[in-house]
């Protein structure tokens, strides 16, 4: 007898929680789960290619949902300040989470977060897609393989624009706080955080152990008024192993996907981990990669078999970067980026502003695991440095 297929819902079921709801659609036909509810302060958008099944039931307020639909797994997509409360009663339930990613936004919440999961027994998997690909297997296969050598520095670079209308999207939108809570929506906490965690998961594999901060440096600039980090650039330094920089914009001249650059004394590997193009020591170009394990099917795996699956994306596993993005939310107010350094084209909700020779200094400092003040870049302040006095975990 077939097992019964796990019930799902998803909370923020507009905005980027249609993605989720693609994801889901394939998995609902096949018979793998089954759609039951979907949450959303507004009335629940169209998507084409995800149309609600007619026994799905709507809700405003997901603890509503938890008692009527009683699902086995949540997926939540809501503004990352709300994730902690509603990720406590959904494990309260006895539901398990698949929980976007910032997935907390302090180490406090991350430890109250964990202990949760302790308590209840139940699974937390954050949204974290990239850590699936096959990509980035194969590149941490031959790094454990020592085919780049011994591995000196691990940088990530990527720049992105995005409009003023992106900023205006929502309340809490390039905002620091809202109604007294963190939001933190700047380019390492939101956008790009893929980039950092990516960097992260790489040094594991050089450590061989998961990364443990002991210092995070961090510069913050932005070229609006905004409350965030749009232009940043981070250096987590661990444990063991070389420092990892991230170098990312909103800002960027010319678009770069995502790099994720490894340098070792036998050569050099850039994995870009949007498109899972991966170009190793010897290789004439990069080369597709092609396969990504989801992270819904590998909660639902994990639930049937606990001890033979294991997460892709646990929380444990993100406590570094949660370590760094509190570190930003320590740091000051972002320096402004104006005058003639910055570009500014479009009009109103689409006009777009970027900053002069942001990407050659972002990817400069990628390759070389610096941070921007110590490249002589003329607009750079210096860093602000949290020392990590007690273990991330």
């Amino acid at each position: 007898m077939s097992a019964v297929p796990p019930r799902v819902a998803i909370v923020g079921a507009n905005g980027h929680g249609r993605w989720h709801r693609r994801v889901v659609a394939p998995l609902h036909e096949a018979g793998r789960l089954r759609l039951v509810a979907l949450v959303d302060v507004r009335p629940i958008e169209d998507e084409p290619a995800a149309p609600v099944p007619a026994d799905v039931t709507v809700h405003t307020d997901h603890r509503e949902m938890l008692a009527v639909a009683r699902p086995d797994v949540v997926v939540v997509c809501t503004p990352p300040h709300t994730h902690l409360p509603i990720a406590l009663d959904v494990l309260a339930a006895g539901a398990d989470v698949l929980l976007e990613k910032p997935p907390v936004l302090s180490m406090a919440e991350h430890r109250t977060l964990s202990r949760a999961l302790t308590d209840t027994g139940r699974a937390c998997q954050v949204g974290f897609q990239a850590l699936g690909s096959a990509a980035l297997a194969v590149l941490s296969a031959a790094i454990r393989r020592g085919v780049l050598g011994t591995v000196t520095g691990i940088g990530t670079v990527a720049a992105w624009q995005r409009t003023d209308g992106y900023y205006a999207r929502a309340p809490w939108a390039g905002r620091r706080t809202l109604d007294g809570r963190p939001v933190l929506d700047g380019a390492l906490a939101n956008p790009l955080a893929h980039a950092v965690m990516q960097c992260l998961a790489v040094a594991e594999a050089v450590a061989g152990t998961p990364v443990r901060p002991v210092r995070i440096e961090v510069e913050r600039y932005r070229v609006r008024p905004i409350e965030v980090d749009d232009t940043a650039a981070l250096r987590v330094v661990g444990h063991a192993g070389p420092p990892v920089v991230a170098a990312v914009t909103l800002a960027g001249e010319d678009f770069i996907a995502g790099d994720v650059v490894v340098t070792g004394t036998a050569g050099r590997a850039v994995l870009e981990y949007p498109t899972d193009r991966l170009l190793l020591p010897g290789d004439d170009a990069p080369r597709a990669v092609p396969g990504r394990r989801g992270l819904l099917e590998n909660l639902v795996a994990h639930r049937a078999d606990p001890g033979g699956v294991p997460l892709i994306a646990p929380l444990a596993r993100t406590a570094p970067f949660t370590a760094a993005l509190e570190a930003v939310q320590a740091a000051p107010e972002p320096t402004l980026l104006d005058g003639d350094l910055v570009t500014a084209s479009g009009t109103e909700a689409d006009r777009v502003v970027t900053v002069r020779g942001v990407n050659t200094v972002l990817r400069r400092a990628a390759e070389r695991g610096a941070l921007l003040s110590e490249l002589a870049v003329p607009w750079a302040v210096p860093p602000v440095r949290t020392e990590l006095a007690e273990e991330v975990g």
